[in-house]
């Protein structure tokens, strides 16, 4: 009596203990968590490699300019079509007070206008159609990034400044004025991501809280998982915080969207498995602790072997040239350590809470010692009941459909889109864009840049003029002044260790594809004619983040396979069981990709995809779809160890069946949620991972899978053997 009020005490004071240190987390996790963005980094060219060629002109061309900037471009246009004489008096005082006006938010130590983070003043220029003007607000990239007292950076307060007082000052005028170039891009998607800490999150909760009510009926329940995956989230939020203030990782605003989503899909799915085990053995035995020490016992393998499984497969990204790519590897493993963290140890205390009245959580449906129902009844146990049946046909017919969903995979066009693309939203940055290109050479303002050694300056210059794409090039002197493309063409050129600049004007935007394309050709151009000539500038900085993310695709995809196969094989101790679940998943992540290059194409009408997509898409779909065919075999080889291999099968399917269905189910609503972010990356992933989760969890899970093992038998577990002689 008197050591079973010791354990008593003894776990009375573990789950205190417990919930004490999640308390804990979650005060000083939730405030991370609010502190994410201003964390973020979201410069392109600090994600490429040292090795590529932009980054390596970069440095090389700095040389050549005073001062690095990130020009904000103001376009207006008349209402009435030409800019009279007053309109162009009026758009000159305005950009004459335009470093005057103030930075919103700063604080007493920050800079307080926007004069102080300019390299000169506004300059304005006038097209040559008469019908627009433009005025060049060059901000120091080294203030560019930088936060004032409100959280918020100097680019999106000086965009957001300038776009207000622009519309009341120009707009009696009767002028029209937008706000673009590479800094309006930068507000803008700023405030897309801005959505992340808020909209995304609580449209990810409610759509999981709601599927919850409906899969456990219960009123409390939905809100003990849904604590799980917040107090899982707090964890994540304040490790991955932590990592970037210090430059340990970095965090871009994707990286920030899917680890929220990521943390709370995985918490939950992994909750419902513990509490659909728990509740199980809740009808075994008298005791909650009993009944949560048995559940544990049995959920700890396949639940630590999913985890394992996601995380080890997302850190096969730090294989990625990209440093975008790079910093998501660890911070979706540091996700997934946290929702596996949370609900195993926070909500098995949570639902200890009250002793043995602990089992109310489950009201109006309490389970009871003596109502055993191992074996589910309803559909899934039909569901199995077909499998066994008609094995072959279910595999043989579903195997079919995925390969003809796979067959459209090649129309997928994952080679990169144009930043004016990016948006699903209109914005000012992507108006005042194709405003700027309606009316100027729209590659003038970040031109593309050639450093050759000088002796091949002749040669470089005339391989750069006659490459299609191309308005201009010329070499940068002391004489230059004024925008790009200006400098007489007779004046001596800049030398600096033996080499010149050349500048580079393409008649498309440098942040288009076109130009892109162009730049791809004078690479070829001006190597052929100074095989050490480096090439550089926005455009340049695109082709090789595009190569970069067509080199990791075929690099990380072979990796991640096989790290996750060898953890299927050391799990399920078998090869042939292995080799089935990667083939299986991997042939319904071709599918996905095929009905995804369809829709994308002929009925969302988006212009393309970056390479990045199909590589996410690929890490967290066969990471988490092999999860689902996890846990389904590993109560498949618990059952057959007893009952035989194909009793087995149809055992675990009928058990398995609900809860797996319900955590696929929560995964895909808290993935479809990103596509509240209007952004083309974050909903292409939404549509693919929402899709492919649901692919896995309903056919290759409940059919495939299932019906192939089922048909093998024992021949499944080779070159393991299991204890039942039975098929």
């Amino acid at each position: 009596m008197l050591r079973n009020s010791r354990g008593a005490v003894l776990r009375a004071v573990l789950v205190v203990v417990a919930l004490a240190v999640w308390l804990g987390i979650g005060s000083f996790g939730g405030m991370a968590q609010g502190k994410l963005s201003t964390v973020q980094t979201n410069d392109a060219a600090a994600f490429l490699p040292s090795s590529a060629e932009s980054t390596r002109a970069g440095v090389l061309g700095e040389a050549f300019v005073d001062t690095k900037t990130l020009p904000a471009l103001l376009v207006v246009t008349s209402a009435t079509g030409a800019v009279t004489a007053s309109q162009t008096s009026a758009v000159r005082a305005f950009a004459a007070g335009i470093p005057r006006l103030p930075l919103a938010g700063a604080g007493p130590a920050d800079p307080a206008t926007v004069g102080a983070v300019l390299t000169g003043v506004p300059v304005v220029t006038p097209s040559q159609d008469g019908q627009a003007l433009l005025v060049i607000i060059p901000i120091t990239s080294a203030s560019a990034g930088t936060l004032l007292a409100d959280g918020k950076g100097v680019t999106t307060a000086l965009v957001a400044g300038v776009r207000a007082a622009a519309s009341t000052t120009l707009a009696p005028a009767g002028l029209q004025s937008w706000v673009t170039g590479p800094a309006g891009f930068v507000a803008d998607l700023v405030n897309a991501f801005g959505g992340i800490d808020g909209i995304l999150l609580l449209v990810a909760l409610v759509a999981v809280l709601l599927i919850l009510v409906l899969v456990y009926r219960s009123p409390l329940l939905p809100f003990v998982v849904m604590l799980t995956a917040v107090f899982g989230l707090s964890l994540a939020g304040l490790v991955v915080y932590e990592l970037a203030l210090h430059g340990v990782l970095v965090l871009n605003g994707q990286a920030q969207g899917i680890l929220s989503i990521l943390v709370v899909g995985a918490a939950v799915d992994y909750s419902l498995l513990v509490v659909a085990r728990y509740r199980e053995e809740l009808r075994r035995v008298d005791g909650t602790y009993d009944a949560m020490r048995r559940a544990l016992r049995a959920s700890v393998a396949p639940i630590s072997a999913s985890a394992g499984t996601v995380a080890v497969g997302l850190l096969c990204l730090l294989l990625s040239d990209l440093a975008s790519n790079r910093s998501l590897g660890p911070v979706a493993a540091i996700g997934i350590a946290s929702a596996y963290l949370a609900a195993m140890t926070f909500l098995p205390a949570l639902l200890l809470v009250g002793g043995a009245r602990a089992r109310f959580y489950f009201w109006p449906r309490i389970p009871r010692p003596g109502h055993d129902r191992a074996v589910e009844t309803g559909l899934w146990t039909r569901v199995a009941a077909f499998v066994g049946r008609r094995a072959r046909a279910a595999w043989v017919v579903t195997a079919l459909v995925l390969v003809a969903g796979a067959a459209f995979l090649p129309t997928l066009h994952a080679t990169g889109t144009s930043q004016t693309d990016v948006f699903l939203t209109k914005v000012d940055a992507v108006a005042g864009e194709k405003v700027l290109a309606a009316h100027f050479e729209a590659g003038l303002v970040q031109p593309s840049y050639v450093v050759a050694p000088v002796a091949d300056q002749g040669a470089v210059l005339a391989a750069a003029t006659r490459t299609p794409g191309v308005a201009s090039a010329t070499v940068v002197s002391a004489a230059t002044a004024g925008p790009p493309g200006t400098a007489p063409a007779d004046a001596p050129p800049i030398v600096v260790d033996g080499r010149v600049r050349i500048d580079v004007v393409t008649a498309a935007a440098s942040d288009t594809q076109a130009a892109v394309a162009t730049v791809r050709d004078l690479r070829s151009a001006v190597h052929a004619a100074s095989p050490s000539a480096l090439v550089g500038g926005v455009a340049a900085q695109s082709l090789d983040s595009q190569l970069s993310g067509e080199r990791d695709l075929r690099v990380i995809v072979p990796a991640v396979l096989l790290v996750i196969l060898l953890i299927l094989m050391l799990l399920l101790r078998s090869v042939v069981a292995a080799v089935v679940l990667m083939a299986a998943n991997v042939l319904s992540f071709a599918a996905t990709l095929g009905v995804a290059a369809i829709l994308f194409n002929h009925v969302f009408g988006f212009p393309g995809a970056d390479p990045a997509v199909p590589l996410y898409a690929f890490c967290f779909l066969v990471a988490l779809g092999v999860d689902y065919s996890i846990f389904l075999m590993t109560r498949v080889r618990e059952e057959a160890a007893v009952v035989g291999t194909r009793a087995g099968v149809r055992r675990g399917l009928a058990v398995t069946g609900s809860v797996i269905t319900s955590a696929g189910i929560v995964l895909a609503a808290t993935f479809a949620a990103l596509g509240v972010i209007p952004l083309l990356f974050l909903a292409q992933l939404a549509f693919i991972v929402a899709f492919g989760v649901l692919v896995d969890t309903l056919v290759v899970r409940s059919l495939l899978v299932p019906a192939l093992v089922h048909d093998l038998g024992r021949r499944t577990w080779w070159p393991g053997r299991l204890a039942s002689g039975a098929e």
